[in-house]
């Protein structure tokens, strides 16, 4: 073994430890592995060229990457995946009924959109759910992320990790993969695993239980909200709008004609015209203005200057010392002044029953306000409050553009499942369209690149180059062929899917991939055998470990969100990595001949 290969091996040891004891960011670990590498290669012709080292930041897969953020940002912003799944989640009444119209269409859209905003999406859904339903948190959160990385591992766009591989697979092999041909293995993958989930899931899986929010909130408001005419709630009951006992908040009345109607029962139907009262918590308030039909019932909120999709809710306490004091809103003309409008106003445990253009100011009340974000830096030094902050994610959704957003998609999948154009192109076309027909902007697009992801992953490719040219993908390949000798091509597969996995579980799905592919490759050469069927197993090995709770961005999510603990993830979590595994070790070899 030369000593370049030992010096590789060291490296990613550390980086390794570091990683584990959480000493360092994966990308932070990663580049500097990568700085260590280029330097190295100053005394040594075995380590990479700098030009190497960097390729992989230019790498197809890696920039198909970065693109479908975009795309991903504009189906968030338009509400489009709410508008798919909410029909098919419907109102369950049992656990199980629950959690198979949970995970069915969440593994069904995590095969078309990265699954990290798929669980974004659908937390606030279940934490929903929970508080409707009186169903356990904890027995719904695990395998919402279970069945988005199911789901992702079906198609080349479902995880970063697919992405990443093929980008490396046409670069190193010049082979090309089909939208689905993963999916040959991932789709039975995933019904084994949805399948394991449902069947262990009561007896596994905790409670969870999380603190409800308290009817007595301190940052409890009154707002009014407008049934707009035609909309998809116009007609439809209060039960069917979605309405009914809402998270944190809670319908107190209608106000119809004139005529308030209270204590309304969920088979009031509502109409075009009809302002809803609701009390409820900020956060409330925030998913309601996200809720498809209704708008803020003051007509303030159309004569700011500035779109409404590029407001926000803020919070802002009036100071003594502010002119708007012993004035109403209208009085003083708070819309013509500020360039803002106030939706809700609070008052200590008061509720102010009036409009929000009749309510006189006293120091101390706190203003729930939709404005540009420049609103908070304006004043938040200003002697008219005494503090502004903005509401986190509290745009409004471009509803209007959700089918808009849903078509884009959908002619993308389409485009590259048929082959008349290749990933990156698809992608890019749906990007630009998503930008020009207004289902985001340029800066909500820029803002949701994940760029940590990015870094992490092109510096990976670079580490991973170091392993192939210092020969310390061989050694390891040699290792692997030692320990599974007697086993057969699919005791190799199952080898290096273990040495995958433990990757994925160590130092996360981008160094796992990174670190794999160029062994499989090594393992190829040596046997003499089609790589196309290990790529597949290091695919599947480096998307899918869930019995580690920090080995990816969705377990992460929904840890805190069911109340889990880490051991949580590891009793429910290793079965379900040896059913991944055993599908993959048996199903690859039958399409992928060894």
């Amino acid at each position: 073994m030369v000593w370049e290969a030992v010096f590789a091996l060291g490296v990613i040891a550390v980086m390794t430890f570091a990683l584990l004891r959480g000493l360092v960011r994966p990308d932070t670990a990663l580049l500097g592995a990568l700085a260590v590498f280029m330097t190295m290669g100053l005394f040594s012709e075995r380590f990479p060229t700098p030009a190497v080292l960097v390729a992989g930041f230019g790498n197809e897969g890696l920039a198909a990457i970065a693109v479908l953020f975009v795309v991903a940002t504009g189906l968030s912003q338009t509400g489009a995946m709410g508008l798919v799944t909410q029909p098919l989640l419907g109102r369950p009444r049992t656990l199980l009924g629950a959690q198979t119209r949970l995970m069915a269409p969440v593994a069904t859209l995590s095969a078309f959109v990265s699954n990290t905003p798929i669980v974004a999406m659908f937390t606030p859904v279940v934490a929903d759910w929970c508080r409707k339903s009186q169903l356990q948190p904890g027995k719904l959160f695990i395998p919402l992320s279970y069945a988005a990385v199911l789901g992702g591992t079906c198609s080349l766009i479902g995880t970063s990790t697919n992405i990443y591989i093929y980008g490396w697979l046409n670069e190193s092999l010049r082979q090309r993969m089909g939208m689905f041909t993963i999916g040959l293995v991932g789709v039975p993958a995933a019904v084994a695993g949805i399948a394991y989930v449902l069947i262990v899931s009561r007896r596994l899986l905790p409670a969870g239980a999380t603190p409800e929010q308290q009817a007595g909130d301190a940052r409890e408001y009154t707002v009014e909200m407008l049934v707009e005419t035609g909309s998809s709630i116009d007609g439809t009951s209060i039960e069917q709008a979605g309405l009914r006992r809402l998270p944190g908040s809670y319908l107190m009345e209608i106000e119809r004609s004139g005529e308030r109607l209270t204590a309304v029962p969920p088979e009031q139907i509502l109409h075009g015209g009809d302002r809803l009262i609701f009390v409820g918590v900020v956060d409330s308030v925030r998913d309601l203005q996200k809720i498809r039909g209704l708008v803020p019932a003051t007509d303030q909120v159309f004569k700011v200057s500035d779109s409404r999709t590029n407001r926000v809710l803020i919070e802002a306490v009036v100071s003594d010392q502010s002119p708007l004091v012993g004035k109403t809103v209208r009085e003083g003309r708070f819309r013509t002044v500020y360039d803002a409008v106030i939706i809700a106003v609070r008052r200590g445990g008061e509720r102010i029953r009036r409009k929000i253009g009749d309510i006189v100011l006293r120091p101390g009340d706190t203003l729930l306000i939709e404005a540009h974000p420049r609103f908070v830096e304006r004043h938040r030094n200003s002697l008219d409050f005494y503090l502004t902050s903005a509401v986190a994610d509290s745009q409004p959704l471009r509803h209007n553009r959700a089918y808009v957003a849903i078509a884009i998609l959908v002619g993308m999948i389409a485009a590259v499942s048929s082959g008349l154009l290749g990933l990156l192109n698809a992608s890019l076309i749906a990007a630009t369209l998503m930008i020009l027909f207004g289902c985001c902007s340029t800066v909500e697009a820029r803002r949701n690149v994940n760029w940590r992801i990015l870094l992490a992953m092109g510096a990976a490719m670079g580490i991973g180059a170091t392993l192939s040219s210092t020969g310390a993908a061989e050694v390891i390949a040699e290792g692997v062929l030692a320990a599974t000798r007697g086993l057969g091509p699919r005791g190799v597969l199952a080898g290096l899917y273990l040495i995958a996995l433990l990757f994925n579980m160590m130092i996360g799905h981008a160094g796992a991939a990174a670190l794999a592919y160029p062994i499989a490759q090594a393992v190829a050469v040596q046997q003499g055998i089609d790589p196309m069927a290990l790529v597949i197993g290091i695919m599947m090995a480096a998307s899918a470990d869930f019995a580690n709770p920090i080995s990816y961005p969705t377990h992460l999510m929904v840890y805190g969100a069911g109340g889990y603990q880490f051991s949580d993830f590891v009793r429910v979590g290793l079965p379900l990595n040896l059913i991944v595994m055993t599908v993959t070790v048996l199903l690859a070899p039958l399409f992928w001949p060894l």
